[in-house]
């Protein structure tokens, strides 16, 4: 099984730290981002990892390398005329990434997150999202689970739990090969791809029934803002226990 890194966004929030360093790239107890992500992948034995990049791409591929340190075979996806966003960015990515189904990460969260935890997808299920409680920068989440599937919110439902996606999940390829991969859902052609939004896609393929959900076991913060950085390098016990 491959997995596949997100690490092409230009992080405007993360001002002025991310106008040198992508994001991926800012660092928790002296380690970045994206490394922890490596070690914890390689430990579940996923050692073919897909990067993408746009922002100032060139220091994550120098600094990773072909991922040999880390006992891994890294690849690059680089987005050359700009971020696709993160579905546009899978979709350019897929050739490398190939049939099967592969592990998604955003490169700016921090987990605990054991990825020997694989959930299985059925035929018919198109993907797996691992869920989080409602940050506190986040109170009215993404989306609801309903019977082990991920549900849209809706004025028109029960109010009931809602969830915010943790930035972790499974994906097979088809589905970045849909129909609703069009402009219709927000998307618009660029040389190197498509730029497309991930949300619109998670939503139809919601709506469609075709993409289960869990909560997501472990530790987990979203690395949006300088704040909540140095929070992170504040806490002695924010280190992922070691793998």
């Amino acid at each position: 099984m491959k997995a596949m890194i997100l690490a092409a966004g230009r992080g405007e929030r993360m001002k002025p730290l991310t106008d040198t360093c992508p994001k991926p790239m800012l660092t928790v107890h002296g380690k970045p981002l994206i490394e922890y992500h490596i070690e914890r992948l390689v430990a579940a034995g996923i050692t073919e990892i897909v990067i993408n990049h746009a922002w100032l791409g060139q220091q994550i591929e120098a600094y990773l390398g072909d991922g040999s340190r880390w006992h891994a075979n890294i690849r690059y996806s680089a987005e050359k005329n700009g971020a696709l966003e993160t579905a546009g960015g899978i979709a350019n990515a897929l050739p490398l990434l190939g049939q099967e189904a592969f592990w998604l990460v955003n490169g700016d969260v921090f987990s605990s997150f054991d990825f020997k935890v694989r959930p299985k997808l059925d035929r018919e299920q198109q993907a797996h999202l691992f869920m989080v409680n409602n940050p506190g920068h986040h109170p009215g989440g993404d989306f609801a689970i309903t019977q082990g599937m991920l549900d849209n919110l809706s004025e028109n439902k029960a109010q009931r739990q809602s969830y915010t996606y943790s930035g972790i999940a499974i994906f097979k390829p088809a589905f970045f090969q849909q129909p609703c991969f069009s402009p219709q859902t927000g998307g618009s052609g660029q040389d190197d791809g498509t730029v497309m939004p991930l949300g619109p896609l998670l939503r139809e393929g919601a709506k469609q029934q075709k993409i289960t959900a869990s909560i997501l076991p472990g530790s987990w913060t979203d690395v949006g803002t300088p704040e909540r950085l140095a929070e992170l390098n504040k806490d002695t016990q924010s280190v992922p226990s070691r793998v």
